[in-house]
This record gives C-alpha cells, sequence and structure tokens, in this order.
C-alpha cells in the first residue's frame, strides 16, 4: 500500500498573485496531501487573497511591516517552516514566492532529506529556482472559468522553441547519454528521473505532463518502445544519403 506524502504549504502573499491559488492546490494535488496551508502578509487592503483564502482553507498569517524596507513576512514564513521541520512530519514543502530571499531555507529544507516545490513568477532569481527540487511558474495560473476550465493551462512550446532552449536540450541530451545501453538506447523513466535530478524546472513550465510526452513533442531524438513496452529514446544516429 502506497502511502500518499503529507505536504506544508506556505505563501508569500506580497510575491504572488491570488488567482494563481487555483493552479498551486491542482498541481499539489498530483504529490500528495497538503495539510498545512498557511499564507503570510498585511491583510489591510489585500482583498484579493482574503477572497480565496477560505475556499481552500488556507490560515492566514497577519504580518504588520514593522520597519520600512525590511519584510517581515520572509522571516515569518522562514521561522514557521524551521519549526514544520522539526516538530512536524513533512514530506514536501511548497513555497510560494518569487523572492531569492528563500534560497538558504529551500537548500536547508533539502539538507534534512525533504522535498521543495516551488511556485513563483518567471522574474523568480534563478538562484531560488536551483534550490529547488522543481519549480513551476505561475504566471499563467488563472481561476477557472465555465470558458477556460483550466486553472493552470500552460501554453505548450512548439518544438523549434524547445530545441532552442540550450539548459533544457543539454539535460536531455546527457540524460540519454547517461542512461542510454550499448545500442544507445536509453528508457523514458530512467531519463526523466535524470532530468528531474540536473534542472529544476518541471515540465509543466513548457507546457507539458511529462518529460517524456516533451522529448517526443521535440521530434529531435529516435523513440520505441521495447519488448515490455517501455518508452525508449536515443540520440538520432544520421543516415548516410
Amino acid at each position: 500500500m502506497t502511502t500518499e506524502k503529507i505536504i506544508a504549504l506556505v505563501i508569500d502573499c506580497d510575491n504572488a498573485k491570488a488567482d494563481s491559488i487555483y493552479g498551486i492546490m491542482e498541481e499539489l494535488s498530483k504529490n500528495g496531501i497538503t495539510n498545512i496551508r498557511r499564507a503570510y502578509g498585511n491583510w489591510k487592503g489585500n482583498n484579493a487573497w482574503e477572497e480565496v483564502l477560505h475556499p481552500f482553507a488556507i490560515l492566514p498569517i497577519q504580518q504588520f511591516p514593522y520597519t520600512k524596507g525590511k519584510n517581515a513576512t520572509d522571516l515569518a514564513m522562514t521561522i514557521d517552516v524551521m519549526d514544520l521541520l522539526y516538530n512536524e512530519d513533512i514530506d514536501v514543502f511548497a513555497i510560494v514566492s518569487s523572492d531569492s530571499d528563500f534560497t538558504p531555507l529551500t537548500m536547508k529544507l533539502r539538507s534534512k532529506g525533504k522535498s521543495v516545490i516551488g511556485f513563483g513568477e518567471t522574474k523568480t532569481p534563478q538562484s531560488f529556482i536551483d534550490a529547488c527540487n522543481s519549480f513551476i511558474y505561475i504566471d499563467q495560473f488563472k481561476k477557472p472559468t465555465e470558458k477556460e476550465p483550466e486553472a493552470n493551462q500552460i501554453d505548450k512550446w512548439d518544438k523549434t522553441k524547445l530545441r532552442r532552449n540550450a539548459k533544457l536540450m543539454k539535460a536531455i541530451q546527457s540524460a540519454i547519454e547517461e542512461e542510454k545501453d550499448d545500442d544507445g538506447w536509453a528508457l523514458g523513466s530512467s531519463v526523466s528521473q535524470l532530468i528531474n535530478r540536473s534542472i529544476s524546472l518541471s515540465p509543466r513550465n513548457f507546457g507539458y505532463a511529462h518529460w517524456a510526452t516533451l522529448i517526443q513533442a521535440m521530434e529531435f531524438f529516435d523513440e520505441r518502445k521495447n519488448n515490455a513496452g517501455q518508452l525508449q529514446f536515443r540520440t538520432k544516429i544520421a543516415t548516410k544519403k
């Protein structure tokens, strides 16, 4: 019997839009059970976040700006996360922010064997993105409507755009090279796991649910199914004309 992972969600409401919560909760539902849900910010005048906290059973933590220029929200979140780390049985920490100040905290959590999923806008500094196990952009997350029922429908990148992303291409090629057998074929699941360890970005940021489907969409690598029906990839072999 598989036990679902326990997730703790902490939100920096000073650095995230309220409508993103719909997509965030949808993503987290795929990873486990979010038992702890906390949102930090100054609720005076923050009506957008106030409207979504109750429907999602998120506990609001009021933070007054005690000193101009100092972020009390970051400090409160950090203290609470450390308290959760040592006093609660948490498998995954989900941190919603576009602030690089959470980089040391994320590194500490991972050093203690915890997984960290980051959620933030594309402006998020690379240091925080790289510190997370997985980082998902929330710029296109929105409240579902009858016309657009998907809360986190991110536009799919076409094969040309995917191929032009040097970091993505390098991660995929390196994973295939590392996992290939004597015939040059690498198991898709093993390639996906290695990509997850080499870069923090989720395939969701490119509009795909899984690395395997993203690789297929690139139309850059050979693919096949082995005798066991498992998907495999191989670097294309040039054919003589």
